[in-house]
C-alpha cells in the first residue's frame, strides 16, 4: 500500500511542478525576441565571425614573424604595465585629497573631472598640436620662458609613447579618482574616530582601516581598468597614428593597421585574437569579483 501511494505520488509530481504556460509569459517571450536578435548581430556574430577569419594558423606564423608585431607586444605591455597601475595608485592619493570638504578643493574637483567628461577627439588632437616639435605650443613655451630647445616629443618613439601614456593617464585618471571617492566615503566614520582615539597616524589609518576597507575595489578597478587600456584605441591613434615607424603601435591600433590600412583582414583579426590569452581571463576573474565569489 505504502510503495503504490510512493508510485502515486512521483507520477503527481511533474504535474504539480509543471508551470502552465500564461499569456503573461508568451509576451515576455515576444518582448526578448529584440533583446536576443540584437545579441546575436551585434555580439554573437562579429565574435564568431572574427574566430572564423583568425583560424588560419599561417596568420599567426606571419605575425610572429613580423618585426612590428613584436613591438607592439612590448609596447602594449609598456601602456598596459604603467598606464594602469600609474593610474590607479594617483586615484588612490588623489581620492583622499579630493575627500576634503574645504569648499575651493570643492570647486576644483569640478575642474578636475572636465578632462574624462570632454570627448576624446578633440582632447587628445588638442596634446597632439601642443606637442608638435616645430611649433607645438609645449616647446615654444620651453623656448619662450628658458630658451630651451624642446624635445621631439612625437618624434622620438620613447617619447611618442611616453607621450601617448600620459595622455591616457590624464584622460581617465578622473573617472577612477571618483570610483575610489564612492569606496572611501561607505567607509563609517566611526572606524577613524577610534583610531584617532587610539592615536593613529595618517599613515597607520590609511594602513588598517582605509585599505583593508577598499583593497577589493581597488582590484577590480585594476581588472576593469587593464581590460579597457588594451582595447584604448583614440589614446595612440590620434596622437602618434603608430608612429613613427609603426613604433608606437598596441594591438587595438596594429589590427586596424593591418586590416584597413595594409588590406589584410586575416591578420588584423589574427593580431587581435593574440589579445583574447590576456583578455579572457581578466575577464573571468572580474566577473567572480562582481559576483562575490572572490573576497
Amino acid at each position: 500500500m505504502a510503495a503504490h501511494a510512493e508510485k502515486t505520488a512521483a507520477a503527481v509530481a511533474p504535474e504539480r511542478n509543471a508551470a502552465p504556460w500564461t499569456p503573461e509569459l508568451t509576451w515576455g517571450a515576444i518582448l526578448l525576441i529584440p533583446y536576443i536578435t540584437v545579441f546575436f548581430l551585434f555580439v554573437v556574430w562579429p565574435v564568431g565571425y572574427g574566430v572564423w577569419l583568425g583560424r588560419d594558423p599561417d596568420s599567426y606564423r606571419r605575425l610572429l614573424a613580423d618585426p612590428v608585431y613584436l613591438r607592439t607586444v612590448w609596447n602594449t605591455a609598456a601602456f598596459l604595465g604603467i598606464g594602469v597601475n600609474l593610474k590607479l595608485f594617483l586615484a588612490l592619493i588623489l581620492s583622499a585629497y579630493f575627500m576634503s570638504q574645504r569648499p575651493w578643493i570643492r570647486w576644483l574637483s569640478i575642474l578636475f573631472i572636465l578632462p574624462w567628461a570632454v570627448p576624446s577627439i578633440p582632447t587628445i588632437l588638442s596634446f597632439r598640436w601642443m606637442l608638435n616639435s616645430e611649433w607645438g605650443m609645449l616647446n615654444g613655451m620651453l623656448w619662450d620662458f628658458f630658451r630651451i630647445e624642446g624635445p621631439w616629443w612625437l618624434v622620438d618613439p620613447k617619447l611618442a609613447l611616453g607621450s601617448a601614456i600620459t595622455v591616457h593617464i590624464w584622460k581617465y585618471l578622473p573617472f577612477w579618482t571618483l570610483i575610489l571617492m564612492a569606496g572611501r566615503s561607505a567607509i563609517p566614520t566611526d572606524y577613524y574616530e577610534a583610531a584617532r582615539i587610539d592615536g593613529a597616524s595618517r599613515m597607520q589609518m590609511f594602513a588598517y582601516v582605509t585599505w583593508p576597507q577598499i583593497r577589493n575595489l581597488y582590484v577590480t578597478s585594476t581588472l576593469l581598468s587593464t581590460i579597457w587600456t588594451l582595447g584604448d584605441f583614440n589614446s595612440i591613434y590620434l596622437l602618434t597614428g603608430g608612429g613613427p615607424n609603426e613604433l608606437t603601435h598596441v594591438l587595438a591600433t596594429l589590427g586596424v593597421r593591418y586590416a584597413f590600412r595594409l588590406q589584410e583582414l586575416d591578420m588584423g583579426v589574427a593580431t587581435v585574437m593574440t589579445a583574447l590569452p590576456i583578455l579572457v581571463p581578466l575577464v573571468f576573474i572580474l566577473i567572480r569579483r562582481l559576483g562575490g565569489r572572490v573576497e
